[in-house]
């Protein structure tokens, strides 16, 4: 492997491991839909990243950095999407809440989120995330050897950045699983979703506010 190439891969474990939207609804899904919800959800994710790869390659996401506008329209989209996405896990919270759900030691019937849904899910929140297509523009060039203008160069790193991404996602799904029983249970599945909502809600707030 080359130097550039274990450079990548040093900086890309650092920012995929750093919690984010896609943690947090990686997390939500799988309480709502099992192991299936959260690797769907990691693999809408990722199929996300690869797009904004591809993009970059071709220098489409350029233009969209570089246009106030679109750039801005595809950041308020984004944001708005998360606080959906979190303020229907808050009421989610607030709904399981009643007398037939807190007794002692049984655990919450869990809701089905269809596999297609998770994968819309996490498609939508990371297209929907300008910082993805500041990430790529600014990241991928510095690795390719050859100065950012091969093609197949930036496509092959956005390709592993992605494949990195689905990894860690899909093994904090499988984590979760197995935590299934426990995490199920009525004070802590409640616990755990209106967290996840109320981050969810305030990154995309956060993303709503913020500047380039």
């Amino acid at each position: 492997m080359s130097e550039h190439f274990l450079a990548f891969l040093g900086i890309s474990i650092l920012v995929i491991a750093s919690p984010g939207p896609d943690t947090a609804l990686t997390i939500r899904n799988t309480l709502l839909g099992g192991r299936a919800g959260g690797v769907f959800t990691a693999l809408g994710v990722a199929a996300g990243q690869a797009i904004w790869a591809l993009a970059t390659s071709l220098g489409i996401v350029a233009l969209i950095v570089a246009s106030e506008p679109v750039f801005v329209a595809v950041k308020l989209a984004g944001a708005a999407y998360l606080v959906f996405l979190g303020a229907q896990a808050l009421v989610g919270a607030f709904r399981s809440h009643g007398p037939d759900t807190v007794a002692a030691g049984r655990s919450l019937p869990r809701q089905r989120l269809a596999p297609r849904a998770a994968f819309r899910q996490g498609l939508v929140s990371d297209l929907g995330n300008p910082k993805m297509a500041v990430f790529f523009t600014s990241l991928l060039p510095q690795f390719t050897g050859d100065g950012g203008t091969t093609f197949a160069s930036l496509v092959e790193l956005g390709l592993v950045f992605s494949l990195l991404t689905f990894t860690w996602l899909a093994l904090y799904a499988a984590a979760i699983t197995r935590a299934g029983d426990v995490l199920r249970r009525p004070r802590i599945r409640r616990a755990i979703e209106g967290v996840t909502g109320a981050v969810l809600v305030a990154l995309g707030l956060r993303i709503a506010a913020e500047h380039r």
